[in-house]
């Protein structure tokens, strides 16, 4: 289907994309869209449905994108916050599932303060768990207790207590503290590195009882988790935060402030 773009969000990995030359040359950044269906194809849904994508060159007027990787936004829904979902809502849905069952689990995030961040600590609260917030200011810490989070820490150093699943999206010292905090049994998934920094274990960090380090990239169809989450956006229980809004044109403005860890939530580019 082809899709009229209304709002696209940045994500980390599009800077990287642009950055590392994954993406050549002059091609078209950008994965999460929101707009209207202009040319349904197959997908049985009428041009003019307001509709959310995971969708590659979503910096653009128009998006070509299957059917497996879009949800219908029902008008409760504004198409900015909708914009925000597919890349770290997504992300951070099967991150938490990777970790089982969360009632009454606890639960470290890591870079809490950031897209996937606070879905993350809003989703893991959802499910049942105790949730350690992870920041890298105080400045970053300002309302992830309205989010769900029950304990925030401020820096690298991980909890005093013990927890069975860790979701790390700073990499450096935060996953190495991370993995040191994580109960026998645990799952520390790495989600991303926005420190950029390495992570350097200590010698026999890794020998003793059993835990598991997990990669992780969104890959596959979408569309389940992006109904999932949008129905849970509607109904209120899972809170979009946008920490920066403007036009695309001011997309080099919202590179460096999503680069300097000035944006709280996810930064949201207005196409039209």
């Amino acid at each position: 289907m082809v899709v009229a773009v209304r709002h696209a969000s940045l994500n980390h990995g599009d800077l990287n994309d642009a950055r590392s030359g994954r993406v050549p040359p002059g091609a078209v950044l950008g994965s999460d869209v929101a707009g209207v269906v202009v040319t349904p194809g197959e997908s049985g849904l009428e041009p003019g449905t307001r509709v959310v994508a995971l969708a590659a060159g979503a910096f653009a007027e128009r998006v070509a994108v299957g059917a497996n990787m879009v949800a219908e936004v029902p008008p409760s829904v504004d198409l900015a916050q909708a914009a925000a979902l597919p890349v770290a809502g997504v992300a951070a849905l099967r991150a938490l599932r990777l970790g089982g069952s969360l009632l009454g689990r606890r639960v470290l995030v890591t870079g809490a303060s950031g897209g996937v961040g606070r879905f993350a600590v809003r989703l893991a609260s959802v499910g049942g768990a105790y949730v350690v917030a992870s920041v890298g200011s105080p400045a970053r810490a300002e309302g992830l207790d309205m989010v769900g989070a029950d304990e925030v820490l401020v820096g690298p150093d991980g909890p005093e207590e013990r927890v069975d699943l860790v979701l790390d999206n700073v990499g450096g010292p935060w996953l190495v503290a991370g993995w040191q905090a994580l109960a026998p049994g645990g799952t520390l998934v790495s989600i991303g590195c926005a420190s950029g920094e390495a992570a350097v274990l200590p010698p026999y960090s890794t020998v003793g009882p059993h835990r598991s380090l997990v990669s992780f990239i969104n890959s596959g169809p979408v569309a389940g988790d992006l109904r999932d989450l949008v129905r849970m956006v509607g109904s209120g229980a899972l809170p979009v935060e946008i920490g920066w809004r403007g036009a695309l044109e001011r997309f080099g403005e919202a590179a460096r402030a999503l680069r300097g860890r000035r944006v709280a939530g996810k930064a949201v580019l207005d196409v039209v």
